[in-house]
């Protein structure tokens, strides 16, 4: 394992759920953080949450807007000197829509966040580890179980999410030639605000409505944080990490 404590990281989608979880954690493992977000309020309780201090640093940032993107890579390396980490996580969902009734305005919100979004963070990232001394770092993208088997009625997300695979592989082989390495965490039924329907009840692929089980966030943090460490010769291309009893593996 490489040594963290002299490593900047930055973590989109940070004031809230995974993003805060894994700011926070990343921030307890020695990196400097800095936390992107449309909500300044929420990443400063975030901030606040991590301890506080001059390793941490709330950037207001919409992904969507290449501005924005770029102001927040400026920030860190203003401020950090470097960026050796970007865990790209901002994203949102629209499930529970039938297909048929999907508007343009909806599909296109879910793609200019999970798809445009992390192809502009991740790409500011790319070119500020391509640029440093010492060259390189790594990139991990937030998949999700989405990137392998959709929900019903989720048809944005789940494009967005099988996307996102092809986008990590690409990342990963163009960020060879300058000690970029790239992986992708699939999270499934982790407990934030996003996925607690998950636990009330939810469509299955048999049309029923049925309660799934749920996994602590905090684990989720710490399989972010073990991808991290790795040095750069080693790369996790994917993970996959749930709750051992969601009905993923087996047939819907």
């Amino acid at each position: 394992m490489s040594s963290s404590s002299n490593k900047v990281a930055v973590v989109t989608g940070a004031g809230s759920g995974i993003g805060r979880a894994c700011a926070i954690a990343l921030a307890r493992a020695g990196y400097a953080v800095v936390l992107a977000g449309r909500r300044a309020g929420a990443l400063q309780e975030a901030v606040a949450a991590a301890g506080g201090g001059d390793r941490l640093l709330a950037q207001p940032t919409d992904v969507t807007q290449p501005a924005q993107v770029d102001a927040l890579f400026a920030a860190a390396l203003l401020r950090f000197g470097r960026v050796d980490l970007l865990f790209n996580n901002a994203g949102i969902s629209a499930n529970g829509i039938a297909f048929e009734d999907l508007s343009h305005d909806t599909w296109r919100s879910v793609v200019d966040v999970n798809l445009t979004g992390m192809f502009l963070c991740a790409q500011g990232a790319f070119r500020a580890m391509k640029a440093q001394s010492p060259r390189g770092g790594r990139i991990i993208n937030n998949g999700s179980i989405s990137a392998h088997a959709p929900r019903p009625d989720s048809a944005p997300y789940t494009a967005t999410k099988h996307a996102v695979t092809g986008l990590t592989k690409s990342i990963s082989l163009d960020g060879r030639a300058y000690d970029i390495a790239c992986g992708q965490i699939d999270i499934g039924n982790a407990v934030t605000e996003m996925a607690a329907r998950m636990a009330k009840g939810v469509k299955q692929a048999n049309g029923t409505i049925a309660a799934e089980a749920m996994l602590d966030v905090e684990r989720v943090a710490d399989a972010v944080v073990h991808m991290a460490a790795l040095p750069l010769e080693a790369n996790v291309q994917f993970m996959t990490i749930m709750a051992t009893k969601m009905p993923f593996v087996g047939r819907g």
